[in-house]
C-alpha cells in the first residue's frame, strides 16, 4: 500500500528535518570546543520536551568515550543559574549521585553530561531473579533518597536554591488534583461529574492534602521513580538520580510513595512494608528520627493516593497536549494503587466510590 502525504504534512516534515539539522550543526560546534567527534546519534528521551544525543568523541585528557548532550530551551538569560545546573551542583556537593556535567552552552540550550548508559532501574528490574535481588535494588535506591532528605535541605548550602522557596502546600497539592480532574475525567474520559459528586471529590482530597501540607518538609526530588534512576554496569553499579530539576520542599513521604507506589512497576505489599521500614531505619540512623510509625504510614498512604492521582492527570495530559498516548497504559496500575490505599480508610469510602464510578462507568 502506498502512503501519500499532503503538502501541509510534507512542509511539517521538512521543517522538522531542517530544525534537527541546525540543532546538530550547533551541537557540533559546541562539542568541538573540547573534543573531536566520532559520531552523533539521537536517542529516545523521557516524557519531557528535552532531546538527547549520544556522542562518541575524543579529548586529550579523557581519550575516546561517549557522552550525552541534552538539548533544552536556551537559557542565556540565566546562565548557570537554571534549576538543572544549580540543583545538580548542590546535590553532588551533598553526596547524592547525580550525572556529572562536562560543559554547557546557555545560548543554544546544550548541556553535556556523562553517559550513564541506557539501563534505568525499571529495565534492570525486568531481569530480577528473586525477591531478595529486587529488595536489594530498591534498598540502594532508598539509600540515595535518605541522603537527599537528610543532607540537602536549607542550611546545607549557601547557594540560593529556588526549590527551597517552593513547597507542596495544600494549594499546590490540590492544583495537582484538579489537573487530573481536567485532563483525565473531563478531557480524556469526557465525563460530566455531578455537583454532588464533585463536592465529594473536592472535600475528600482537601482533607488528604491538608493533612499532608501540615507535615514537616524535606528537599524532595518530586518525580523519584524507576524511570528516573539510572543503573550503571556491574560489578560496581551506581544508582544515579536523574530528572531532579523540579525539586522542592515537601513531605518525605512524597518521594517514597513515588518510588514504592510506582505507576510503572508494581511491588508486592510485603515488599513495600519492608522497604518502608528500611527507609525509616535509615533515616533514624542518619539522625532524622521518625517516632510515630502509625502516623508515618497514614501519611505515606495519603501521599500515595495524591501522587498517583496526579500521575494519572500527567499521563492523560501527554495525550491531550502532545498527542502522545504511550502513557495511558499505566493508568490501570495507578488506579489500583489508589483503590488499595483508600480501602484502608473507611472515612474515604465515598471518595473511592465516586472516583471509580466515573472511571469505570
Amino acid at each position: 500500500m502506498k502512503i501519500s502525504f499532503g503538502p501541509d504534512t510534507l512542509d511539517e516534515v521538512r521543517r522538522a528535518m531542517e530544525a534537527r539539522l541546525l540543532e546538530e550543526q550547533g551541537m557540533q560546534s559546541f562539542i568541538e570546543r573540547s573534543r573531536q567527534i566520532q559520531s552523533i546519534e539521537k536517542i529516545p528521551g523521557d516524557a519531557s520536551t528535552r532531546r538527547y544525543y549520544r556522542v562518541r568523541a575524543q579529548s586529550s585528557t579523557e581519550g575516546l568515550k561517549t557522552l550525552i548532550v541534552m538539548v533544552m530551551e536556551p537559557f542565556e538569560d540565566k546562565g548557570d543559574k537554571i534549576n538543572f545546573l544549580t540543583i545538580q551542583k548542590h546535590l553532588r556537593t551533598c553526596g547524592v549521585d547525580v550525572p556529572q556535567i562536562l560543559d554547557f552552552d546557555p545560548k543554544n540550550g546544550f548541556i553535556m553530561l556523562e553517559d550513564l548508559g541506557d539501563i534505568t532501574l525499571l529495565r534492570r528490574l525486568q531481569n530480577v531473579s528473586s525477591v531478595e535481588v529486587e529488595r536489594d535494588y530498591f534498598e540502594r535506591t532508598i539509600d540515595a533518597l535518605v541522603t537527599l532528605h537528610t543532607q540537602t535541605g536549607p542550611g546545607k548550602t549557601t547557594e540560593d536554591i529556588e526549590g527551597f522557596h517552593l513547597r507542596f502546600d495544600c494549594e499546590k497539592l490540590m492544583w495537582e488534583v484538579n489537573f487530573t480532574m481536567e485532563h483525565f475525567y473531563q478531557k480524556h474520559l469526557q465525563r460530566k461529574i455531578s455537583d454532588v459528586d464533585l463536592k465529594v471529590i473536592q472535600d475528600g482530597f482537601t482533607q488528604i492534602c491538608t493533612e499532608l501540607a501540615n507535615e514537616p518538609t524535606v528537599f524532595t526530588h518530586r518525580d523519584y521513580h524507576s524511570r528516573n534512576v539510572m543503573v550503571t554496569d556491574e560489578p560496581n553499579s551506581r544508582f544515579v538520580m536523574i530528572d531532579f530539576q523540579d525539586a522542592r520542599m515537601g513531605p518525605c513521604q512524597y518521594d517514597l510513595a513515588s518510588l514504592l507506589r510506582d505507576s510503572y512497576y508494581q511491588l508486592d505489599e510485603k515488599q513495600i512494608q519492608h522497604l518502608t521500614r528500611y527507609y525509616i531505619d535509615r533515616r533514624n540512623a542518619a539522625g532524622a528520627e521518625i517516632k510515630d510509625l502509625a502516623h508515618f504510614e497514614r501519611m505515606f498512604d495519603f501521599m500515595a493516593v495524591q501522587r498517583n492521582f496526579k500521575a494519572i492527570g500527567s499521563f492523560a495530559s501527554f495525550l491531550n497536549r502532545r498527542g502522545n498516548p504511550g502513557y495511558l497504559k499505566f493508568i490501570g496500575n495507578t488506579f489500583e494503587n489508589i483503590r488499595r490505599n483508600l480501602l484502608k480508610y473507611p472515612e474515604f469510602k465515598d471518595l473511592r466510590e465516586v472516583l471509580f464510578h466515573y472511571y469505570y462507568f
